[in-house]
């Protein structure tokens, strides 16, 4: 009687232990979730067991192997006959990277896996199997294996003639268009240098790196065994081929005539001259010549520089000196020194200098002192007592400042 008892629970024990494998007749359909898998990553793996099935984009045969490959990511799972009985035991292998789990037991007559891949690249085949059903993925590409086009594009495309830096950026697409993470690219410059010299694609497929260069380069960018086509990156010509003054020695208030020649192919956006007063004035873009002219109100040698931006944002400079001396101002009187009479004061030694005012400075009694402004060069005065009288004469610049003076004295009887 023990016997008896005992007997049909040791059985059911063994079965237990025994896997539950795919009857004969079934037929397994392997979808993976893409056709390309970057490397240090995981894609899953649908494994589909259908007893009397046919395999969609498979073969089924009469001894339950079928096979389904990774060429298409979007294969049915539908097919005649049943899903396989819950747990039954469906076994992977790859032959690139790793399955896990390498065992998992059906639901519903379906299995999904990881494929994980490390830092190899190459083409993976994925079997999986159980009893005599089987089923192949044969041409899942792995890392640079997968590579179809890398294009490189730089940003910007134009430096300015002193050359500088540029983002370069390589995308990675596979044979369907797809962008290509996880892929190391390298990059190689005729001119210049590149750095980082190996990048990895981010998530959008693009590897980035920045050129710097005094010089038209062109860069490349190379992932597996697929190079790009070279992208140019131009450096302007520096932007003038002359900056001169005239004349290069003057008095204070004369107007320096500035020139700025522009090269020849060059692209100029602006050009700031700097006329080493503390002032300065932009003329924009030119073409050929553009001048500018500019007074100076204190004696001593000036340094002008003429700097430039081109179209890249470039910019380079150029200088010229110019020699400023004293303006020679010289205050003298007409008419009689007679109390009551009228006399006029007369400016001389102006020159070429340009001037806005003159700014008289009366010293005598009370009533006849006082500031008085003129836009000639002379100034009439009447004096009405005796004694002696002082008049000073600053003359003022067009940018208002002094640019020289002169003082007279009269002693009126």
């Amino acid at each position: 009687m023990l016997f008896a008892l005992l007997l049909p629970i040791t059985l059911v024990a063994a079965c237990d232990k025994v896997p539950l494998l795919a009857p004969t007749g079934s037929v397994i359909t392997l979808i993976p979730q893409a056709t390309t898998v970057p490397l240090n990553s995981q894609i899953s793996i649908v494994a589909t067991v259908i007893e009397n099935g046919v395999a969609s984009g498979g073969t089924g045969t009469g001894t339950g192997t079928g096979t389904g490959t990774g060429s298409s990511s979007t294969s049915s799972r539908s097919g005649n006959g049943t899903p396989v009985q819950n747990g039954t035991v469906v076994t992977f292998t790859t032959t690139l990277g790793r399955i896990e789990p390498s065992e998992a037991r059906t639901h519903n007559g379906e299995v999904t896996v990881q494929l994980i891949t490390g830092g190899a690249s190459g083409t993976a085949t994925i079997t999986a199997y159980s009893g005599g059903a089987s089923a192949q993925i044969t041409n899942l590409k792995i890392g640079t294996a997968a590579v179809k086009t890398v294009t490189v594009t730089s940003s910007p495309q134009t430096l300015g003639s002193s050359g500088g830096s540029v983002q370069v950026i390589a995308s990675v697409t596979d044979e369907g268009g797809n962008q290509l993470p996880g892929v190391p690219v390298t990059f190689a410059t005729d001119k210049g240098s590149v750095s980082p010299s190996t990048a990895t694609t981010d998530s959008n497929g693009n590897a980035t790196a920045t050129l710097t260069t005094t010089a038209t380069a062109k860069v490349t960018a190379t992932a597996g065994t697929v190079t790009s086509t070279a992208a140019t990156v131009n450096v302007n010509p520096f932007g003038l081929s002359a900056f001169t003054a005239s004349p290069t020695a003057a008095a204070a208030g004369t107007p320096i005539n500035f020139t700025v020649t522009a090269a020849s192919g060059a692209s100029i956006s602006n050009v700031r001259v700097d006329f080493g007063d503390g002032s300065s004035q932009s003329v924009g873009s030119i073409v050929g010549t553009q001048s500018v002219q500019h007074p100076y109100c204190s004696p001593g040698t000036y340094t002008a520089t003429a700097n430039v931006t081109d179209n890249a944002g470039g910019n380079g400079s150029i200088s010229t000196s110019v020699v400023i001396g004293a303006l020679p101002v010289t205050l003298s009187a007409s008419g009689s020194p007679v109390a009551g009479s009228p006399m006029i004061f007369l400016v001389g030694g102006i020159g070429a200098a340009q001037v806005s005012a003159y700014q008289w400075t009366v010293a005598g009694t009370p009533a006849e002192s006082g500031t008085f402004t003129t836009t000639s060069p002379q100034f009439p005065r009447t004096f009405t007592n005796r004694g002696q009288k002082t008049v000073r004469v600053d003359v003022m610049g067009v940018s208002g400042c002094q640019i020289g003076t002169a003082t007279t004295q009269v002693d009126v009887q």
